[in-house]
């Protein structure tokens, strides 16, 4: 067994202290990595306080996770010592059922293992996430990272990156197409850069005027500002996609509106609260309002090398492990551009 630390709370109202466990021993298609970057990402704040109500304890949170293997099982051919690896939302699933086949396995039909706050796929051993010195996985449900890029900055790219990029992809964003973020935070931002990327005419729709700069210099076109819904109505039915990366209450049946014939408002974001739908916001041009969740371990990848390619990371704040309390209340407060990442070195 791999011995190992990590940052853990102990209850929704606990504070973080550490805890040492154990990571299994490196199996024949197994890596060992030992982490140098961790993002934070606000599910972990939804977990570790319990406001989904599923979480359990002891609870090391991290999903976000860049490192270097240090150990590589006998049968593994895709990563040698040394390589920078990361590891995304999940670390496995049964890989026989249909999702499993056609490479979305985060949607397994007997349940991925998720890669904090779940179990191995022999649902009893606990999974714990990224705030720890090494993880121990599956070569298959490894990422591989390209060493040149900023590692602090690609770490979100395993969450943030991945939930926005595989909806513009989803539905074909690129040229001459009008996407609207909705939102400018951490899930937005990945929105706008990628859109950007692949040729999209991008508009911000923020309720923060101070916004605007930083929109434009992410790759934004346009930007609006929400807090006068009359500021919509000049564009009404004239885009074809919409990003919904806001995860507070708002109004859908105003973004909904913008929507050309057949346009598509895909919700990323996870408010607290259900939010009501017109009927008739989505009969009025066959709009469709859908969801989406992060990608498969292929879309993943496909997600790393484009962001390879085209040189784009995630805005970060880097951090020491003792911060993370400060950063979860300055992420609640969006006091963050725009994601937080641990560096774990100094852990």
């Amino acid at each position: 067994m791999l011995e190992t630390k990590g940052y853990a709370v102990h209850g929704p109202e606990a504070e973080f202290s550490d805890l040492t466990f154990s990571r299994r021993d490196v199996g024949e298609n197994d890596i060992a990595i030992e982490i140098m970057w961790a993002g934070i990402c606000h599910s972990d704040i939804h977990q570790a306080k319990n406001e989904w109500g599923n979480s359990s304890y002891p609870m090391v949170p991290g999903h976000e996770i860049v490192g270097r293997v240090t150990e590589a099982g006998s049968g593994v051919s895709k990563f040698a010592v040394g390589d920078i690896a990361g590891i995304g939302c999940f670390i496995d699933s049964c890989g026989e059922c249909e999702p499993c086949k056609n490479d979305v396995e985060q949607f397994c039909l007997k349940g991925s293992s998720y890669t904090y706050n779940g179990t191995e796929m022999d649902r009893k051993t606990p999974t714990y996430g990224g705030y720890s010195k090494h993880y121990v996985i599956d070569q298959d449900y490894a990422l591989k990272i390209d060493p040149s890029q900023p590692l602090e900055g690609v770490a979100p790219l395993l969450c943030a990156g991945i939930t926005t990029y595989s909806p513009l992809r989803r539905f074909k964003a690129g040229p001459g197409m009008k996407v609207g973020v909705i939102g400018l935070g951490g899930l937005g931002h990945m929105a706008v850069k990628l859109a950007s990327a692949m040729g999209a005419d991008v508009t911000v729709f923020s309720t923060s005027p101070g916004k605007e700069p930083d929109a434009k210099g992410l790759g934004a076109n346009n930007f609006v500002v929400t807090r006068d819904p009359a500021a919509l109505t000049p564009l009404a039915a004239s885009f074809e996609l919409l990003i919904d990366a806001v995860s507070a209450e708002h109004d859908l049946n105003m973004y909904l509106n913008l929507l050309k014939y057949e346009g598509h408002m895909v919700l990323v974001g996870v408010p607290e609260k259900p939010l009501p739908v017109h009927s008739f916001s989505l009969m009025v041009n066959n709009r469709s309002l859908v969801g989406s969740g992060i990608g498969g371990i292929k879309e993943t990848q496909e997600m790393l090398d484009f962001c390879a390619e085209h040189n784009i990371t995630s805005d970060v704040e880097v951090i020491t492990m003792e911060q993370v309390p400060v950063a979860y209340d300055r992420t609640i407060k969006a006091d963050v551009k725009y994601r937080f990442v641990i560096d774990m070195s100094k852990y």
